[in-house]
């Protein structure tokens, strides 16, 4: 879904709201279960990329980051996305790639992997400038 930007730019993509994956981690369901069940949910990749990260494993929270950013970017897709344009943290269901994207960044800083991380920071500015 698009909303209409009336600045002359591309429109931001809002991912849909009523998602059964963020319905079961309000929930309290285990993020592995979740993903068990909604694999292409990136909230609970994300949330299993932070857990990763809360338990000293870089490794798991840069590939768990990076399957839940890769699912994000089909449902950005899917959703009237060109590759471009705003993803805003202020719509709920956009956060879940966008934390993935975040993790992504962490976790390549932290392996040295400079060039992934510049360009993960910019990406992250242009999907929301409040983010930089």
């Amino acid at each position: 879904m698009d909303t209409h930007n009336l600045l002359g730019g591309p429109a931001a993509t809002l991912l849909p709201t009523g998602d059964l994956a963020q319905a079961a981690i309000e929930a309290g369901s285990d993020p592995r279960e979740v993903v068990a069940q909604y694999p292409t949910s990136s909230l609970a990749w994300a949330m299993l990329s932070d857990q990763a990260w809360d338990q000293g494993d870089v490794i798991g929270s840069y590939a768990f980051a990076r399957v839940g950013y890769h699912r994000g970017l089909d449902s950005l897709r899917k959703n009237g996305w060109k590759g471009y344009g705003p993803v805003p943290w202020s719509h709920v269901p956009n956060q879940g790639f966008l934390r993935c994207l975040q993790n992504l960044g962490r976790a390549a800083a932290e392996i040295n992997e400079t060039d992934e991380q510049t360009r993960i920071s910019e990406f992250i500015v242009e999907c929301d400038p409040s983010l930089g």
